[in-house]
């Protein structure tokens, strides 16, 4: 913005600002006097008084007249200080504004993605959520405007941003007091102390709103941040860079990465005998917390922590160089349900959901919507706001594994969901029925099936008729779920394992894996078995 062109809106303030301070000075003279006016009477009054009554009315009178005065100067000082910190923040956003050549304000919902080149193929290396600021550096002939914001330059759809003195306007109402990460990377934690834990990741040149301030910690939306690492500054939002794959190391302080081809055992005890109460897949990470001595690591892994062994654990730089080949762009859902749509549209039909936690390959990102892979050749389009997207690890997934039963339909259905899971970390095929050189959805269960001299055709819309239909609060080890595209039509059949769990042949990426029963909404459940 032009020093020549200063919007008269501050001018205006600092005016009032000026006058008001101008005013209080004249009340405080007026108030002073009329005190001392006060003062004076009170002690000719007094001086009567002593000669009636002697010296203690005399006393009292000059403390009444002096205490008036101190009441006065209180409220006139308070009356100054106030208007000070009027005319020293809009002197403070007067600067922020200013510093900005050619300002230019995102209006979008949730973010606006900042991209390499302009066009939606471009590729996205940052974001710049709603209110952001940036300065425009340029306009191309086929709507995108050039920017640098937070440190990064790039491009964005002019459709969402606001320029000009509209620009302006708005940015004087988002100027506030923010914590600049001053450090690469740094821990937000839930509460004012070193030692509280941590909920978040925080890194160098992001703004963080103060919220409120105590000794040595900042308040923020998601936590505190130490005061050893940040800049406090009145500044408006910047853009933030995308997470590259770098970036999951911020999340590890001692990174171990599971060297196995399928799952890795998670034990509750570092022993042999030990419950298994988690599995880790392929090439998942986690922070190693402690070495025992006779060959076991105690593991965090998302949710789980237990004790893993150390044969097949790589650390150090092994492991990250491994997390450098594995990382993945992903989209973790942070809302209990979220609905999931064919189009990236709010216009567009809900035609799952998918649950809270939940961590999706992402195929596509366009302003305020993520497409998101469910199976192979099935995807959908969520909301940006309710996904975290960022480049991350596998984790461990909390499972036990069923135990015989002494009815007989229930050891089947134990013996069926133990010999599938023999298979996971297999590949997926498409059009497979081999269970260990690769199989696709309904390939995989009917493959399983097969073993136990139960027939199945080789299709999952064929499969969801055979059986008889379970409600979700019913379903028992080895029934079989049925997931539907977005036109309806059954796409996708996966084998119930119990505790919530399920076993599915999923896509290239994953191959045979477990999931949550509803990491998207099934349309049917079928019993096979027939008990």
């Amino acid at each position: 913005m032009d020093n020549k062109n200063d919007n008269k809106d501050y001018v205006i303030r600092l005016d009032k600002a000026r006058k008001s301070r101008g005013k209080n000075d004249y009340k405080k003279y007026l108030i002073v006097g009329g005190a001392g006016v006060l003062l004076v009477a009170g002690v000719i009054t007094a001086g009567a008084f002593a000669k009636r009554n002697g010296g203690g009315a005399q006393a009292a009178a000059l403390a009444t007249a002096s205490e008036a005065v101190n009441q006065a100067d209180a409220k006139n000082g308070e009356a100054v200080k106030a208007s000070e910190e009027a005319i020293k923040q809009a002197e403070e956003v007067k600067k922020v504004v200013a510093s900005y050549k050619n300002l230019g304000i995102v209006k979008a919902s949730g973010y606006l993605n900042i991209r390499k080149t302009p066009g939606t193929d471009g590729d996205v290396i940052g974001k710049l959520q709603s209110d952001g600021a940036c300065d425009i550096l340029e306009k191309t002939d086929d709507g995108w405007y050039k920017i640098t914001s937070g440190g990064i330059e790039g491009y964005i759809n002019s459709e969402y941003v606001l320029t000009g003195e509209e620009a302006v306007k708005k940015a004087e109402s988002l100027v506030k007091l923010r914590a600049v990460i001053k450090a690469d990377s740094m821990n937000i934690r839930k509460e004012a102390s070193k030692s509280s834990d941590p909920v978040g990741q925080a890194l160098a040149d992001e703004r963080y709103e103060v919220l409120d301030q105590t000794e040595g910690w900042v308040k923020i939306s998601t936590g505190y941040l130490s005061t050893d690492y940040v800049a406090l500054e009145y500044s408006l939002n910047e853009a933030r860079k995308l997470d590259l794959k770098a970036m999951v190391f911020n999340y590890y302080k001692n990174i171990g990465i599971s060297d196995v081809d399928n799952y890795l055992n998670v034990r509750e005890e570092p022993n042999e005998k030990g419950k298994v109460i988690a599995k880790m897949p392929s090439k998942a990470a986690g922070e190693i917390l402690e070495t025992t001595a006779d060959g076991w690591y105690k593991i965090q892994s998302g949710s789980i922590t237990g004790y893993v062994k150390s044969d097949y654990i790589l650390t150090g730089q092994a492991a990250k160089d491994e997390a450098m080949q594995v990382a993945q762009l992903m989209a973790i859902v942070n809302t209990d349900m979220l609905n999931a749509r064919s189009e990236p549209s709010t216009d567009s039909k809900i035609w799952t959901q998918i649950s809270n936690n939940e961590r999706y390959p992402v195929l596509k990102q366009v302003d305020g919507w993520v497409e998101i892979e469910l199976e192979e050749d099935s995807s959908a389009y969520v909301a940006t706001d309710f996904v975290d997207v960022r480049y991350a690890l596998p984790q461990a997934i909390k499972f036990s594994p069923l135990e015989e039963k002494a009815n007989a339909q229930s050891s089947l259905r134990t013996q069926i969901v133990n010999y599938a899971l023999q298979f996971l970390g297999n590949p997926y095929v498409w059009g497979g029925t081999s269970l260990t050189k690769g199989a696709d959805c309904s390939g995989f269960t009917m493959s399983v099936y097969s073993k136990f001299g139960i027939g199945l055709p080789h299709y999952s819309g064929s499969q969801a008729g055979r059986g008889t239909s379970v409600k979700s609060s019913e379903m028992k080890p080895g029934d079989l779920l049925f997931y539907a595209n977005s036109k309806g039509t059954i796409n996708h059949v996966a084998m119930y394992i119990g505790n919530g769990q399920i076993v599915h042949a999923a896509s290239r990426r994953s191959g045979i894996k477990i999931s949550n029963w509803n990491y998207r909404s099934p349309v049917k459940i079928r019993n096979m078995i027939g008990d």
